[in-house]
């Protein structure tokens, strides 16, 4: 029996699926993961994108962090691609139960999928650190130097920085669902990035399945592992 073929005898066994996936399930929607050879952190900028998107930079350096922040962050042409659309089409097929993402693209929920659990946050959603109001994405990318609200205040993406906590909240909700999942598939991730990876040690089911391009951590573990773009992968479901 073949990958693909493995994959979907593993899929149609299970109504309890969870999908736990990182930069590498929206590299075909056009977005550059951070650790690839042409990845974010490959690139030359005047400080290291891990400095840049550091809460004490952001603090520091408010007005260069959004030059940043607009520039290489946000991809308004983006469009979920096949893994996207496939998740969310098994979603309403009763046999996905939820997306754990470390991504804060919003590829998810623009595909449809309803039970998202966005560990990093989201450039969609954006607050002004002086009154809470709410303000869209297009506010941060069509101001000049660092947004503000009508308040005055700073409007403040709500992603998660280098040096802060993820929310207690978001992570509590995505370990119940991998604890709960008979089926847990991980793809576009390199299990690298913590606390986000730490999750998958809740896993209590039947069968893992590996989708990444490169080698994974653990992967002697796994019920199946594919070495080939999510997204490629899923269209042949």
């Amino acid at each position: 029996m073949d990958e693909i073929s493995k994959l979907r005898s593993i899929i149609s066994g299970s109504d309890d699926i969870v999908f736990f996936g990182g930069a590498g399930v929206s590299t075909e929607s056009g977005i550059p993961d951070f650790r690839s050879t042409d990845g974010l952190y490959n690139q030359q900028y005047a400080y290291p994108p891990e400095t840049i998107l550091s809460r004490s930079f952001f603090d520091s350096d408010t007005a260069e962090f959004f030059r940043f922040y607009r520039d290489k962050m946000l991809h308004p042409d983006a469009r979920p691609n096949a893994a996207h659309i496939k998740l969310a089409e098994l979603e309403m097929q009763g046999k996905l139960t939820a997306v754990i993402t470390q991504n804060i693209d919003g590829l998810h929920t623009m595909a449809g999928s309803r039970c998202v659990h966005e560990l990093h946050g989201s450039v969609h959603r954006n607050h002004c650190m002086k009154c809470g109001g709410s303000h869209s994405t297009e506010r941060i990318s069509e101001s000049e130097g660092i947004p503000r609200c009508v308040c005055g205040g700073t409007i403040k993406p709500d992603v998660v920085l280098y040096e802060e906590p993820l929310d207690r909240s978001v992570m509590d909700d995505a370990a119940e669902a991998i604890r709960n999942a008979d089926v847990l598939i991980v793809g576009g991730t390199s299990l690298n990035v913590f606390p986000a990876a730490g999750l998958l040690s809740h896993f209590r089911g039947g069968s893992i399945v590996l989708i990444n391009r490169s080698r994974l951590p653990d992967e002697d573990k796994a019920t199946l592992v594919i070495r080939s773009p999510i997204g490629e992968t899923m269209s042949r479901l």
